[in-house]
């Protein structure tokens, strides 16, 4: 795509979505990278690092867009649920109370890397007995961090969000805006 203003260094569908909504134009590049948090290492560094690992994989003319979103309940990092069984577990630690959304965006380009990261606290309400089971058979929480997608029929769940609604669905629009911006890249130029 010869209009293209960046490289997306991710295969999530919802971040992609979210930066068309805006007017981006852009390159799709997934990567493989091990994700696996080491061992004593705090779920914000750890999400820094995902983004910057994703970021500095691909060797582009342009800038390249590397992201990581993690959901943080009492100091554990909640992932993507493995099986329903994972996923329903998750719902109902969710359930009734307040957990973080931490995601990290970082630009890569000719060997600067810039990173943000931002946390969102959400507050879920009252789960009934039955919905974690019924919403695990919706198909939406298998490759969600925390088994939930806000942007989905997971809203439902959701009570309130205090800071970037965007940042929960997997980018932070207004601190990617900025990051590429300080790297030259015209976010205005297809808006038009």
């Amino acid at each position: 795509m010869s209009d293209a203003q960046f490289v997306l260094a991710s295969a999530s569908p919802r971040r992609a979505d979210l930066l068309r909504s805006v007017g981006f134009k852009f390159l799709i590049e997934p990567v493989d990278i091990d994700e696996s948090i080491n061992p004593g290492e705090e779920p914000r560094d750890y999400v820094r690092r995902m983004a910057r690992s994703k970021a500095a994989h691909i060797c582009s003319d342009l800038a390249v867009l590397g992201a990581d979103t993690i959901v943080l309940v009492d100091g554990e990092v909640l992932g993507k649920p493995l099986d329903r069984d994972q996923a329903i577990s998750f719902l109902n630690t969710l359930s009734g109370r307040e957990h973080e959304v931490v995601t990290a965006v970082a630009i890569s380009l000719r060997g600067r890397i810039e990173i943000a990261v931002v946390t969102t606290k959400v507050h879920f309400r009252d789960l009934k007995s039955h919905e974690a089971s019924r919403y695990w058979d919706t198909g939406e929480p298998l490759d969600k961090a925390g088994g939930y997608g806000l942007q989905g029929v997971g809203g439902v769940f959701v009570e309130k969000v205090i800071g970037s609604y965007s940042a929960v669905i997997g980018l932070p629009l207004v601190e990617t805006e900025r990051l590429l911006s300080s790297f030259g890249v015209d976010t205005w130029r297809n808006r038009t």
